[in-house]
């Protein structure tokens, strides 16, 4: 099969019919092999039922349904789980992503052979409080994650090759930070493509501010798990040894100034009278509990099921 295409979905009953037949429309033209998996996360507006009526109709369209909302990463990540394409294709349900867009996505996946395709909305039509804390995410998504060619990190349209999107997990609210999750993964070959950007046609919706707040922690949890998930002691040790060292070094400074000045007669104020007692205290107890932290965390990363899962690109026998 070459394509499948991975739409989550919740309350989208209006839309999905076009959608649909737009999808198909491409796919036909240009004769690709196809499966088109919507996963319905948890919607109440009969998107379910209608969805059955679109696969009893045309069966290449399959369908997964959530008991309740889990959100767009879970519906993510267990279409990836589905999806059986060489090529991995997600566009949200709204119609603000075109089909038309498809055939160029996997043109650059499977001749210009890249792991994964990002679509950039250059041209946007949002409003000017959605658009400004994006820019700024997406900046400083990019200073930290090193994927410096990326101007729309959670554009919903993307491609994948299948090996993609096999080997990452997507959970909580990561579906933003895809690509900094394949790159953690190995998969470092990721581009981006100009996209158009249609104005929403059918409902509303479905993200308020505070995924700006979550996107902000997510972020630092996705770069915390890259970079140390299997060496949480470099991170928390490294912190708290410096933290002790500070700590240690300005008591020690402390205790031999007062010396100094108990031998030469001057009078010096009790240690624990001074400011930079209790700075010192505060280091030294802070560095032992980062220290002891990071030898916690050590112990659990042993026990993990996945401590020696790494991914092999290919193999000789």
């Amino acid at each position: 099969m070459d394509i499948s295409i991975v739409i989550p979905l919740y309350n989208e009953v209006e839309s999905l019919p076009e959608l649909t037949q737009w999808i198909n429309t491409v796919m036909e033209v240009n004769k690709f092999t196809y499966e088109i998996i919507m996963v319905d996360d948890g919607s109440n507006d009969g998107s379910w039922e209608l969805i059955q009526n679109l696969h009893e109709s045309s069966p290449v369209v399959k369908g997964i349904k959530f008991r309740r909302n889990y959100g767009k990463s879970a519906a993510l990540n267990t279409g990836f789980e589905a999806a059986q394409g060489d090529v991995v294709i997600t566009m949200d349900a709204d119609m603000q992503d075109s089909p038309d867009e498809v055939p160029e996505l996997y043109r650059k996946i499977t001749e210009e052979k890249y792991d994964l395709v990002s679509g950039w909305k250059a041209k946007r039509y949002d409003p000017l409080s959605k658009t400004i804390p994006t820019k700024l995410y997406n900046a400083a998504t990019r200073k930290m994650s090193g994927i410096h060619n990326l101007h729309d990190f959670n554009c919903g349209l993307k491609a994948y090759r299948k090996e993609v999107v096999k080997n990452i997990e997507v959970y909580g609210e990561m579906h933003r930070y895809i690509p900094v999750i394949a790159k953690w993964a190995g998969f470092v070959k990721i581009g981006e493509q100009i996209v158009e950007h249609r104005p929403r046609k059918y409902g509303k919706t479905k993200f308020g501010m505070s995924r700006f707040i979550t996107g902000l922690l997510d972020l630092l949890s996705i770069f915390f798990v890259g970079k140390f998930g299997k060496r949480p002691m470099h991170f928390f040790g490294s912190m708290g040894v410096l933290s002790f060292f500070i700590g240690t070094v300005i008591t020690i400074w402390m205790i031999v100034d007062k010396l100094i000045a108990i031998s030469k007669g001057v009078h010096y104020r009790d240690v624990t009278s001074q400011p930079l007692f209790y700075l010192a205290l505060v280091a030294v107890i802070l560095g032992s509990q980062l220290f002891l932290t990071g030898f916690v965390a050590e112990l659990v990363s042993r026990s993990s099921s996945e401590r020696n899962k790494y991914l092999i690109e290919e193999t000789l026998k």
